[in-house]
């Protein structure tokens, strides 16, 4: 059965930069050659700003930050625009006041509208699994 996962921007900088980061449960999901993987076009953007403001390891493959766009297309990942749909479920998104991270709302708000699983290493994202977030926790 197809299975779609919505990759956090912190998994996607770990497949990029440092595999190890991944525990195994992650790792079968994303050799699983039936499942489907998207791209928050929010993650991009900050994985860019990161790259751009060098505070992240620059991975071999990333020469200027328009690299990092292509590789996650050639990785096989599939980009998703935040949505009208999104929009709403954001706004309707219950948060916790501890946890302002517009950022990391807007890719919980696209998991939940799209019913994809989230992938990340943020475990903050377990407050939203009551607000229907289907939510995979990389523990490294």
């Amino acid at each position: 059965m197809e299975r779609r996962y919505l990759l956090d921007t912190n998994i996607i900088l770990f497949i990029s930069i440092n595999p190890k980061e991944l525990t195994r449960k992650v790792q079968q999901i994303l050799d699983d050659y039936g499942n489907l993987f998207y791209v928050s076009t929010t993650s991009v953007k900050e994985i860019i700003h990161l790259y751009n403001s060098g505070k992240i390891k620059k991975a071999k493959k990333w020469k200027t930050s328009k690299d990092i766009i292509l590789d996650i297309e050639t990785s096989n990942f599939r980009l998703l625009p935040v949505t009208r749909e999104h929009l709403l479920t954001y706004a309707a998104l219950s948060t916790p006041t501890w946890h302002n991270d517009p950022n990391d709302h807007i890719i919980i708000s696209q998991a939940i509208a799209e019913g994809m699983f989230l992938i990340s290493s943020d475990r903050k994202f377990e407050q939203y699994i009551d607000q229907d977030l289907h939510f995979i926790f990389n523990d490294r």
